[in-house]
């Protein structure tokens, strides 16, 4: 599900270790190894990463081990601010796993196991790693292309929205120059109403990619999804500096310049809009607030007609 909210700090350290079953002075081993930081309350989450730890200690693996493992994770799941409360760890004698949503990753080898639903979609992946030459970059980037195709078809379907994201991820793995994919996993999470994740993909395929105009336009959607109208109409002018055809850039250009008192200004993004979408259903709206704008600059006495200069 697409749900999140931040969880109170409710439990007491006492409260926490006893919980967990970790005595103080383990919890204090752990967090002179810098795999947790000391804390005087705990929310749910915190909780969430001490078992972790716990769990991974039962495998054997030094403290230093369990860093290593963590610190690949945050390299490779940029996404994961803290592996130990974000993801889901598990082990098999000594070999860790990750597991986010239905993809599973081997955190020492960076081997990817997707499973779609049933046991016949699975594939074995391998993240790319070190210099590799052009016939082995050509082949992953197929890979990045065709998981990012599958994540496209899975957004079309009902309850999918998870796979989906696992689908770009893979292909992100991949290649992690693939712009389109980080525009859609931004898309994913704007409609999710998860504005903090929404913005960091679109800000990624904005950096990876300044000349993408979609990826200026949804970055600018979002800004103006917030009330920030200056850095929405910043990227909402650089998508239409990239395309100057882009017809919806032109309309939500009309209505932040028409609500900042810009009047000239919006008419003529306006008359451009009308101009390049004549026959859309937003066409009879843009009509009527270029109609109203129009009528609000004639003069009175003059012999103009509102809505005429389209």
């Amino acid at each position: 599900m697409l749900e999140f909210g931040s969880v109170p700090k409710a439990f007491t350290r006492a409260q926490a270790l006893r919980a967990i079953g970790l005595t103080d002075r383990q919890a204090k081993q752990f967090e002179r190894s810098g795999l947790i930081q000391p804390l005087d309350a705990y929310a749910f989450s915190d909780l969430v990463a001490l078992r972790t730890i716990v769990r991974l200690k039962s495998k054997k693996l030094p403290p230093k081990r369990i860093a290593e493992i963590l610190e690949a994770l945050k390299t490779r799941w940029n996404e994961s601010q803290n592996p130990l409360s974000e993801l889901k760890l598990t082990g098999e004698g000594r070999r860790i796993h990750v597991q986010l949503g239905s993809l599973i990753m081997d955190a020492i080898s960076g081997q990817l196991l997707l499973d779609f639903a049933d046991a016949q979609a699975s594939q074995l992946l391998e993240l790319p790693r070190g210099r590799e030459g052009a016939r082995e970059a050509e082949r992953k980037h197929r890979e990045a292309e065709h998981w990012f195709q599958k994540g496209v078809e899975l957004e079309q379907t009902e309850n999918s929205l998870e796979k989906a994201l696992d689908a770009y991820r893979i292909a992100l793995a991949l290649d992690p120059s693939l712009t389109a994919a980080m525009v859609n996993m931004g898309t994913i999470y704007f409609s999710g109403r998860l504005l903090d994740k929404a913005e960091k993909y679109y800000r990624m395929a904005v950096e990876a990619n300044p000349n993408y105009p979609l990826a200026q336009f949804n970055l600018g959607n979002l800004h103006d999804e917030r009330g920030r109208t200056h850095e929405a109409l910043k990227h909402y002018l650089a998508a239409l500096k990239l395309d100057p055809q882009y017809a919806d850039a032109h309309y939500n250009v009309a209505l932040l310049y028409q609500s900042t008192g810009e009047t000239l200004k919006a008419m003529h993004h306006w008359r451009t809009y009308l101009r390049l979408d004549p026959a859309s259903h937003w066409t009879d709206l843009a009509r009527r607030e270029l109609a109203k704008l129009y009528q609000s600059t004639v003069l009175p006495g003059s012999r103009g007609k509102a809505g005429q200069a389209v």
